[in-house]
């Protein structure tokens, strides 16, 4: 028995050992296998200290990474190497970029319910100090040199860029329809280059309402419209001052009787609830506009430069809506369906040329069920050639399908239909034929002017607005008709907009003191759906807006119109149809952070130097990226600018600049 016991005892123990190597023999060849045919391969290491040691008969070591030596840390974290070599893991992923809070919005993308300003301590005007001298602008990690800029000469001081390229002029193969007078803005490397200069003795103007009657004669320093419209009431001189008694050419007896007039023969037209946005052609120096404007109404005045080249920057001088404009072969930068009342006294055009084309330019800009007013002397004057014109104008106006609705004294009124029902009712091949369907009528920029009739939307977009003042803050159903990127409801953009800039002119108003800042001409270059013209008339400024529109953007001009405001289509890559010194306050919104693509910043910022006037203040709200630019640019410039946060605090991606432009005396 024992024997038997330690032969099986033997027996076990050898199976034990022969079991242990089978495994190790086996684990070995699967590891080097492995290691080999995989791209992580296995690493053996001996205990030998000195690589450069005899390798030992005895030595076990069959791996193909035998006597290599590694750093581990390569290993483990170089991802550039290929297969051949040694290949790593790759990194994390970088995280996700941060969200830009652009203020409407929240960090998750999602429009906000309450929205947070900024503050801001405006200093006084000072003196322009020296010119020649460089400041340090940093971009891009680079140090760029920002000369101060120079005074231009004396005789540019109401130097309008577009209108006033004289080579550009001279070059036009024809002048016979006014193309002078329209937009031939100066080369790229042409453009304005110094600061325009105030006249002489000029003042600081003489605030609104008191402006609407008199303005220095040092501001305007002109004689002409006096000398030529002495005894037509327009103008006269007093002292140091011009006086603007109210009349015009058609109604010396001054502009409150001439509306009464116009409001009785045609009590609809309801001057400040159905009328609030009207165009006066041929404006003089806007008594027609500047009488409106206690009815509520606002009143775009336009004249081209010409002969009488200062009725325009009369107009501004006195508070009073106007623009540099001209009824030649080009559109107005106004939309379709614009103006509730078109008015012409004595302005000069004949309406009836090219097929009626400049009247068709009426038609387009009117609103459906708009007025037009004549008074002019073919509606009263009983000569052979006056009573043709009449005639011809009737003829006209009647296959436009208006309705002379009133003939009275000196004065003509026309209604424009609500619908297409009596254009498409015409006899087959009446002249002006429709537009092109696919003609926008709301593409004016550099457009040529159709002899054709613009069809009104189907749906009733422009006819449908509500009366003054509720169409102010009611959405208008053409905004259904605009081309917008949006995913959420266009009427909820709209009143966010809204809320948006009602909060911030709020706290204007309440930490600035922006009343006690005496404004009147307000320009808003980039201007959306009017959202900031409208809280500055819910805080009671008394003050006008003209709400810009760049071309590189959408097109939300017909909203600003039907909510009862003034606008105007615009490139600020070119220079403004305007005078200088005609502004008191530019406000611009989000505008360099897109123009600089497309644009010089520091040719815009010479325009709107050469648009406010002396004394006058420029908020720029922007994206933090542009604000260095912008600061050294207006300190070259001469005016006072200051940086501010927005209430979001020190790390949001909006920033506030504040300018105040000196006085630049040589």
């Amino acid at each position: 028995m024992k024997e038997l016991s330690g032969d099986l005892l033997r027996s076990t123990t050898v199976i034990k050992v022969l079991a242990f190597v089978f495994l190790a023999v086996a684990f070995f060849y699967f590891g080097k296998h492995w290691s080999d045919g995989s791209s992580q391969q296995l690493l053996f290491f001996n205990s030998r200290q000195n690589p450069s040691e005899p390798i030992s008969p005895s030595a076990v070591s069959l791996s193909s990474n035998f006597n290599k030596t590694f750093d581990l840390s390569t290993v483990i974290n170089d991802t550039n190497k290929q297969q051949s070599g040694q290949v790593s893991i790759p990194p994390p992923p970088p995280p996700p970029p941060a969200v830009q809070n652009m203020g409407l919005l929240d960090e998750n993308g999602v429009m906000k319910e309450d929205f947070a300003v900024g503050d801001y301590d405006p200093d006084v005007v000072e003196n322009w100090p020296a010119v020649g001298n460089e400041t340090d602008l940093s971009e891009n990690n680079k140090v760029v040199k920002v000369k101060k800029f120079g005074l231009c000469p004396e005789s540019m001081r109401e130097y309008i860029p577009c209108l006033d390229n004289v080579e550009a002029i001279q070059k036009l193969n024809s002048t016979e329809k006014g193309e002078k007078f329209e937009r031939h803005c100066p080369e790229k490397d042409k453009g304005l280059n110094c600061l325009i200069p105030a006249p002489r003795g000029y003042q600081t103007p003489i605030p609104w309402p008191r402006s609407r009657d008199e303005v220095w004669f040092s501001n305007v320093p002109h004689a002409r419209l006096v000398e030529d419209k002495g005894g037509q009431n327009w103008i006269t001189i007093d002292k140091d001052k011009f006086k603007f008694p109210g009349g015009g050419t058609q109604f010396i007896h001054g502009a409150d009787q001439y509306l009464d007039q116009i409001e009785k023969m045609v009590p609809e037209i309801a001057f400040g609830r159905h009328t609030r946005v009207a165009l006066d052609i041929g404006c003089g120096v806007a008594s027609f506009g500047a009488y409106l404007l206690s009815q509520n109404v606002l009143t775009l005045s336009i004249a081209p430069k010409d002969v009488h080249e200062n009725q325009i920057q009369f107009a501004l001088e006195r508070g009073v809506p106007a623009m540099v404009a001209a009824f030649a072969t080009h559109r107005l930068m106004y939309p379709s369906q614009a103006f509730e009342l078109i008015h012409c006294s004595r302005c000069r055009i004949n309406w009836t040329r090219d097929d009626g084309i400049l009247l068709l330019e009426v038609n387009r800009m009117l609103r459906a069920g708009g007025y037009f007013v004549w008074a002019a002397q073919p509606v009263y004057k009983h000569e052979a050639a006056l009573e043709e014109q009449w005639e011809e104008m009737v003829n006209l106006t009647t296959r436009l399908c208006w309705k002379l609705v009133k003939k009275e004294g000196y004065i003509a009124i026309w209604q424009k239909p609500l619908n297409n029902s009596c254009y498409l009712s015409r006899e087959e091949g009446t002249q002006p034929p429709f537009c092109d369907p696919q003609d926008d009528p709301d593409n004016v920029w550099y457009v040529d002017l159709k002899a054709c009739i613009t069809r009104l939307p189907e749906e009733g977009y422009g006819a449908n607005i509500t009366t003054w003042p509720s169409r102010l803050h009611d959405p208008p159903e053409r905004l259904q008709s605009i081309q917008l990127d949006a995913y959420i409801s266009r009427k909820e953009l709209f009143r966010a907009e809204s809320r948006f800039w009602k909060e911030i002119i709020e706290s204007y108003v309440r930490a600035l003191h922006w009343k006690n800042f005496k404004l009147r001409n307000v320009l808003d270059m980039r201007a959306g759906f009017g959202g900031f013209a409208a809280a500055l008339i819910e805080n009671q400024l008394d003050c006008w807006v003209l709400n810009v529109v760049p071309v590189s953007g959408q097109n939300t001009l017909p909203i600003i119109y039907d909510r009862g405001l003034l606008g105007v289509m615009h490139d600020w890559c070119e220079p403004f149809d305007t005078y200088p010194r005609t502004y008191d306050l530019l406000h611009a919104h989000g505008l360099f952070s897109i123009e600089r693509k497309r644009c010089n910043t520091s040719a815009i910022m010479l325009e709107m130097d050469r648009l406010l006037r002396p004394g006058g203040r420029i908020y720029i709200r922007d994206s933090l990226a542009v604000m260095d630019e912008l600061q050294e640019v207006g300190k070259a410039m001469g005016w006072h600018v200051s940086l501010r946060d927005t209430s979001e605090g020190p790390h949001a991606s909006y920033r506030i600049l504040t300018c105040d432009k000196r006085l630049l005396r040589a």
